[in-house]
């Protein structure tokens, strides 16, 4: 069961990894992981890119929770930074997020200060 593209580990609770196809959903639930964070605008990657929608579905059918959270630059707000990390407290944990190549999600991340709301 080789997924598509390879979570990495940025904290014990949270991952980052480019854009996962529909059927990586199950292998990731598979893994461990509780919730999915989708940081990629729906479209951006052109036609072949999964939709949120059908991701939302593969997750839900995994038993995982799924949130669209799309952010369509580097440039950051400190409104999203605190949406975000509010939205890391309140997911089950471990939390893989991805957008196109990592770096939206992994961004996001380093925001918060590395922290997804829950105390050691």
């Amino acid at each position: 069961m080789t997924l598509t593209v390879q979570p990495r580990q940025v904290c014990p609770e949270f991952a980052v990894c480019g854009q996962i196809a529909v059927a990586d959903v199950a292998k990731l639930a598979q893994q461990g992981y509780r919730s999915i964070i989708n940081n990629r605008p729906d479209g951006e990657g052109g036609p072949a890119q999964p939709s949120s929608a059908a991701i939302e579905a593969a997750a839900k059918a995994a038993g995982m929770a799924y949130v669209h959270f799309p952010v369509a630059s580097l440039m950051i707000t400190p409104e999203q930074v605190s949406r975000y990390h509010a939205l890391c407290a309140d997911l089950p944990h471990p939390i893989v997020a991805f957008c196109a190549a990592g770096g939206r999600a992994n961004a996001l991340f380093q925001a918060t200060g590395c922290q997804v709301g829950r105390s050691a």
